[in-house]
This record gives structure tokens, sequence and C-alpha cells, in this order.
């Protein structure tokens, strides 16, 4: 009866409450007062089926774009998390850069970061740098994914260059393959206008070369046969006696000659004992320059300077040959002076055969620029 009362329009629960006990009157008037007199029931808002979560995109007072936090976690390759990285933090249109240190858990933070893009870069003692870009929305929380630095790859740069010693030694040693018809030596001719100097040994060590060579044994044999067809220093005679006394002459006047000036002298003198082609200009610029060099040389400074060398060294190997010239053809000062004004003569006309012909002849030669 109560059911059918609760459910009862108003009307139909007034005129049963007439009929109804005193306990039942009680109880449904208790509960359903507000309904006699009139009053709606209050509305029942229905549940929600889950929770929505909104970032908030902004400030509620004012509006302006909220801050946010980007973070991260450093490993290395393996894996293991790697603390005292150092990360720096930069964003596009700012000079500032923010840096931070990643923590024993490898994690760092940068906090009430503006929204917008960045970039991080993340560098540690023996790893590669690694770089990471994003974009940070307004009041987001950014989690990179974890970095990993992998071990930084040793790089050593080593240069190395030649000594002045060993350039001078690699440029002789060219030198020493130039022959004229493939033949000839040519080894006191430099096509280098900058070859680095000879020190004392190299001097020494070319002289040896030149005189020990078998053709130039064969010229100074080739020279004491005219001599002999000639008579040349009659006190030498002739027959087989008189030819080698010639040669021997011969001979020791080329190697007096080209160990007093081109070794000895420009060893002390510390002068350049080869001629250095010029090969431009005009014909008379180069005769005058090869002519000049009889007189004039590089020093070891690779300036220019008077040829002591060469003259003393002609003017020294004359006075040598004293020392074995027949009697009759030693006048002492005189034929020192000969033979040393023979010796500068034969070099200017050397020089400008060097300069107009002899490298048209001359097989070997080091190509240009070759240190």
């Amino acid at each position: 009866m109560c059911i059918l009362v609760v459910g009862a329009r108003k009307e139909s629960f007034c005129m049963a409450v007439r009929f109804s006990g005193p306990l039942l009157i009680l109880l449904v008037s208790l509960e359903f007062l507000p309904v006699c007199l009139g009053q709606a029931p209050p509305a029942i808002t229905p549940p929600v089926a889950g929770p929505v979560i909104v970032s908030p995109t902004s400030d509620p007072e004012g509006g302006a774009p909220m801050m946010g936090t980007i973070t991260g976690t450093v490993t290395d390759s393996s894996g293991a998390l790697l603390a005292g990285a150092q990360v720096e933090l930069t964003r596009a249109n700012d000079t500032q850069k923010r840096v931070a240190r990643s923590g024993d858990d490898g994690r760092f933070t940068f906090a009430a970061i503006p929204a917008g893009p960045f970039q991080l870069k993340i560098t540690s003692d023996g790893f590669a740098a690694q770089t990471v870009s994003g974009v940070l929305h307004s009041g987001e929380t950014y989690v990179t994914q974890p970095i990993a630095l992998t071990v930084a790859t040793a790089v050593t740069e080593v240069n190395v260059s030649l000594s002045q010693v060993q350039v001078a030694e690699e440029q002789m040693k060219d030198e020493e393959k130039q022959r004229v018809l493939g033949v000839i030596p040519n080894f006191y001719v430099s096509y280098d206008p900058d070859a680095a100097p000879l020190d004392a040994r190299q001097k020494f060590k070319l002289a040896w070369k030149i005189t020990i060579d078998p053709v130039s044994v064969l010229i100074a044999g080739a020279f004491a046969g005219v001599q002999q067809a000639q008579n040349s220093f009659s006190g030498y005679g002739q027959g087989a006696q008189g030819y080698g006394k010639r040669f021997g002459a011969s001979y020791a006047d080329f190697v007096s000659g080209t160990f007093l000036g081109s070794a000895v002298f420009p060893a002390v003198l510390k002068q350049d004992p080869r001629y250095f082609y010029k090969g431009t200009g005009s014909r008379k610029s180069r005769v005058l320059y090869a002519l000049a060099n009889a007189v004039i040389c590089k020093g070891d400074n690779r300036r220019w300077q008077p040829n002591y060398s060469s003259v003393l060294g002609s003017f020294a190997a004359g006075g040598v040959s004293n020392l074995y010239y027949p009697a009759q053809n030693r006048n002492g000062v005189g034929l020192t002076l000969e033979n040393g004004a023979i010796g500068v003569g034969a070099t200017a006309a050397a020089n400008v055969l060097q300069e107009f012909v002899v490298k048209k002849l001359t097989s070997n030669i080091p190509r240009a620029g070759k240190p």
C-alpha cells in the first residue's frame, strides 16, 4: 500500500492518508511532506563517465602563456645512467643560454621555460656531443627520450714536415740524376730557384760523387789525350808514361778544383756551389746573369753575395798544380794566376751554356715544385 502511495500522484496520496494508521501516517508524512506541500523534488545530477585532464594553456587571470618544464635522462651507449653531463638549452630568438648538469640518476631539468622551439646540446668528457630538438607548449612538461652518448672517436692530427737538411738531401739526389745526353754529369745545376741550401756534409758528398763518376774520369783522360797530341807540358814526355802523367795532372786539376771551389771554401764561407738556372727574361739579362754567376753566388742564407768560394778555389787549385806540373812549366805566381783565370773564365762559359743549351740536353730534370 505504501508503494502504491509513493508511486501515486499528490491527490491520490492525500486520500490514502485518510484511511491509514497513525504509524503509517507518521512515516509517510515525514518522507513526503514536501510533496504534499506542493514542492518539486531536488534535481539529480547524472554521474560523469571518467576523469578529463585539460592542460592549462594560459594564466586564468591575465591570459599570458604559462611557463613549461623540460626534463630528460642522459645515459651512455650501454644504457647506464651518466652523471655530470652538461646540458645546454638554447631557444630560437633568445641569446641567453641555460646550462644544467645531469644528476646521479642521469636526470636534468629546466624549469620556467617559455613555450616555443628549443634545442639541447649534451656534452661530457670522453663522449661525442649530442643534440636534441623539440617544441615546448605552454604549461607543458616536456620529457625527452633517453639521450645516449657514444664514446668519442680519438683523432690525432700529426703534421709531418721535412727539415731543411732533409729537403736539401732529396733535391741533391734529384740533381745527381741529371746528365747531359743521359751520360755527362750535370750535378751542380739547380733548376729550382729556391732550392734548400746544402750543409757542409752535403757539399763534400756532392763533390765526391762527381769526382768518382766514371764519365768524369773519362773526360780527364780525353783532356790528357789532347795534351799528349799537342805535346803540352813537354816535360812529361811522350808514350804511355807521358800520357799517364798528363792524365794524372788533368784529373788532379779536376779533383782539386772541385773540392776546393765546391766543398772546402763553400763549407767554410757558407756559400752554395751550385748554379741556379734563371730561364726567364731577355737574352741579354740571362747572359749577364750567367757571366755574373762566375763571381757571385747564393749564400746559405739564400742571399746573393760575392762568390769567394769559386774564385779562391780556382786560384788555390792553380797553386796546387805547381806541385805536379813539369819543372819547366812551374813559373810560380804566373802559372797560379793563369790557371786561376782559366778556372773563372771556364766557369763563366759553362754558365752561359747551362742557361741556353744544356737544359735542353739534360735528362731527369725534376719537375717544377717538387720538394
